[in-house]
């Protein structure tokens, strides 16, 4: 009755998504960091080339904000605010334009009613309180054992609720990559960055993309594990 406790051999499952997490993180880091050291030739801030892009779509009512962290560079849609790390608000590199250049995709996204957006945004409040909840309604079924009638049912809804935050994690998936494609058609298309400084900013938009698959990845085996473990106790 305890081996799941002690040993549970499903988390053999989550190793290679694990793996793959970690990997991608280095990548970011270590791209961003090498991008970082190089400066854009058109001698702009990750703030100005946010405005720049913005105004040439029309865009009047977002502003653009410095955030602390490192890598905190965001989007939020309810105050209509991009919010850039202190790095890449000042910075005039390579990672920082490319990555206001992203942030501002996510701005074209929502000023053109982008489904994927809309419906991720939509469901970010219930998948929020879903996933808070999931473990330990599962924990909690796990624990007092199939002998008990509604242990079973503690289970299901904390693998219905997981569920809730796989689908997030794959909805996000293509407002990433599009915010990434908006970014560089961006960049390209006006020459804000030259022929040869293009490479590093796909680089850097590419890697950030990848820590997205890999949460993906990881939630979708977590599932995956969590529906093993059901089964095992029924």
């Amino acid at each position: 009755m305890f081996f799941p406790f002690f040993y549970d051999p499903t988390y053999i499952l989550l190793l290679p998504a694990m793996a793959f997490a970690l990997w991608a993180q280095w990548r970011v880091k270590s791209t961003f960091d090498k991008y970082a050291r190089v400066r854009a030739a058109n001698g702009l801030s990750g703030r100005d080339m946010a405005r720049q892009i913005m105004q040439r779509n029309g865009v009047t009512d977002v502003e653009v904000q410095p955030v602390d962290g490192m890598l905190s560079d965001h989007y939020d849609p309810r105050s209509h605010t991009v919010r850039l790390s202190a790095e890449n608000y000042a910075g005039g590199s390579i990672a920082s334009i490319a990555v206001a250049a992203h942030e501002v995709g996510h701005v074209l996204q929502h000023h053109e009613g982008y489904v994927p957006l809309q419906l991720r945004s939509g469901i970010a409040p219930a998948v929020g309180i879903a996933s808070t909840a999931a473990f330990p309604l599962f924990l909690i079924g796990l624990l007092i054992g199939p002998r008990v009638p509604f242990a079973g049912l503690l289970m299901d809804l904390g693998i219905v609720f997981f569920a809730g935050a796989v689908l997030f994690h794959l909805i996000t998936l293509p407002v990433e990559f599009d915010a990434s494609k908006r970014a560089l058609a961006q960049l390209t298309s006006t020459g804000a960055v030259l022929p040869q400084e293009v490479d590093g900013a796909k680089k850097v938009l590419d890697a950030a993309a990848l820590t997205y698959v890999a949460a993906a990845a990881v939630a979708m085996l977590q599932l995956v594990r969590l529906v093993l473990l059901r089964n095992s106790r029924r």
